[in-house]
C-alpha cells in the first residue's frame, strides 16, 4: 500500500455499503485500523441500519438517510470515549451494517418423520415442509446475540437455528390440533397461523421478525399413501359385488371372443361362472325379500370325457352322465380343494352315486 492509499484509508469522508449478494445480513466496513474521520458522511440506505461499535460495546444506531459524524449524533460513542467539546482528529470505531429487508422464500421442513396419534388412523408419522419470510427488527440485539465478531453474515448461517425451531414448535401445534391427517390439507393456513404465534417470542429474542410462515404440505410416508390409495380405489368402486358381476360378465364375453379357447373346457368354465353368479343373485335376491340365504350348494365336479373337460356338474347331474354311461369308475374328475384328477371311483362323493343308480333295463 503506497502512502497515499494509507492517509485515503484512515481519513475517508464517505461510509457506506450496497450489497449485491441477495443474502448478506450483516455487513463490517473494513477500514485500515478502523479510523473514522471527524465529519466524515454516513450514508444508511433504505433497508439498511448502521451500528457503531467501540471496543466490542454497541453504540449508536442510524437508520436510513445520510449523517456528518460528528459529537452531536454520536451520543453514545462520545460518552464512552469522553469527548467532552468534541473530537477533531480521526476517532476509531467498527460499523456495522445491517440489512433490515425481508428475506423471502426461506425452506424449512422436518429432517426426521413426526409421530402424531391419528383419530381414524392410530400411530401415524408424518412430514411437513413449506416458507416463511424474516428480517432483522432490532439491528443491535442480532449483533449481540448472533452475529458477533462475523464480518460477513449470511442467511445460510440462521436458517438452521430457525428451521430447528419451527420444528419443535410445529410438532407441538401439530399434535395438540387435533386435526386428523385427511383434514391436514384443509387447515395448512390454521396450522401456519398457529406455528407464527408459538415462535413469534423465539425469534424476538434474537432481534428476527418472522413476518410470514407457510406449511405448505402435511404427508404421509410412501407406504401409507400407497394403502390409502387403495382404499380410496374401493371406495371410489363402490359396491364391491355388483363390480364382481361385471367384471365376470365381461370375461363370459371376452372368452365367447376367443375362438381358441373353446370347447368343452371353455363351456365349463361358462357354466361355472354362470352358476356362481346364479347362486349370488339368488342369495342377494333372497335377502331383500328378508329371508335367510337359501343352502349351500354341494361340490362341483368336472370330469374328463374323451380326453376333454366337462362340468361342473352337481350330484343330480353327476348322476345322469353315470346312467347315461358316460361317466365310469375309471373315468378322471376333479372339484376345488382336489389335489388333481382322480378316478370317479376312488372318490367317496361320487363312488356312492354309482350305487344309487339302477343298472339299464333288461331287454
Amino acid at each position: 500500500m503506497g502512502l497515499f492509499d494509507k492517509i485515503k484509508g484512515e481519513f475517508i469522508d464517505v461510509i457506506e455499503w450496497t450489497d449485491d449478494s441477495g443474502d448478506t445480513l450483516v455487513h463490517r466496513f473494513e477500514r485500515h485500523n478502523n479510523e473514522i474521520k471527524n465529519g466524515a458522511q454516513l450514508t444508511v440506505r433504505q433497508g439498511q441500519t448502521a451500528v457503531f461499535v467501540d471496543e466490542g460495546e454497541l453504540a449508536d444506531v442510524f437508520g436510513p438517510g445520510m449523517y456528518t459524524l460528528e459529537t452531536s449524533n454520536l451520543p453514545i460513542l462520545s460518552t464512552l470515549k469522553g469527548w467532552k467539546h468534541g473530537f477533531q482528529s480521526p476517532f476509531k470505531a467498527e460499523v456495522y451494517f445491517v440489512s433490515t429487508r425481508l428475506f423471502t422464500d426461506q425452506k424449512w421442513g422436518t429432517k426426521n418423520p413426526i409421530t402424531m396419534r391419528d383419530p381414524e388412523f392410530g400411530p401415524v408419522r408424518v412430514r411437513a415442509f413449506g416458507t416463511y419470510a424474516i428480517r432483522v427488527a432490532d439491528a443491535k440485539v442480532f449483533i449481540k446475540e448472533i452475529v458477533g465478531t462475523d464480518g460477513r453474515f449470511s442467511t445460510g448461517e440462521v436458517t438452521d437455528q430457525i428451521r430447528n425451531i419451527l420444528v419443535s414448535r410445529f410438532s407441538d401445534a401439530l399434535a395438540e390440533s387435533g386435526i386428523p391427517v385427511l383434514d391436514m390439507a384443509a387447515n395448512l393456513d390454521e396450522l401456519g397461523g398457529t406455528l407464527l404465534g408459538r415462535v413469534t417470542s423465539d425469534l424476538a429474542g434474537y432481534g428476527l421478525e418472522l413476518r410470514t410462515l407457510l406449511v405448505e404440505n402435511v404427508s404421509l410416508p410412501p407406504a401409507v399413501e400407497e394403502a390409502l390409495d387403495k382404499r380410496t380405489s374401493m371406495g371410489v368402486i363402490g359396491d364391491l359385488s355388483r363390480y364382481t358381476q361385471y367384471q365376470t360378465a365381461t370375461a363370459i364375453g371376452d372368452a365367447a371372443k376367443n375362438p381358441g379357447g373353446g370347447g368343452a373346457a371353455a363351456a365349463g368354465i361358462g357354466a361355472g361362472i354362470g352358476m356362481a353368479m346364479a347362486n349370488q343373485m339368488a342369495q342377494q335376491q333372497q335377502q331383500q325379500r328378508g329371508g335367510p340365504p337359501p343352502l349351500p350348494a354341494g361340490p362341483q365336479y368336472f370330469v374328463a370325457v374323451d380326453g376333454q373337460q366337462a362340468g361342473p356338474f352337481d350330484a343330480a347331474g353327476l348322476k345322469e352322465q353315470i346312467r347315461s354311461g358316460k361317466v365310469k369308475k375309471d373315468t378322471l374328475v376333479w372339484a376345488e380343494g382336489m389335489a388333481d384328477w382322480t378316478a370317479a371311483g376312488q372318490v367317496d362323493a361320487v363312488a356312492k352315486l354309482f350305487g344309487a343308480v339302477p343298472p339299464p333295463i333288461p331287454k
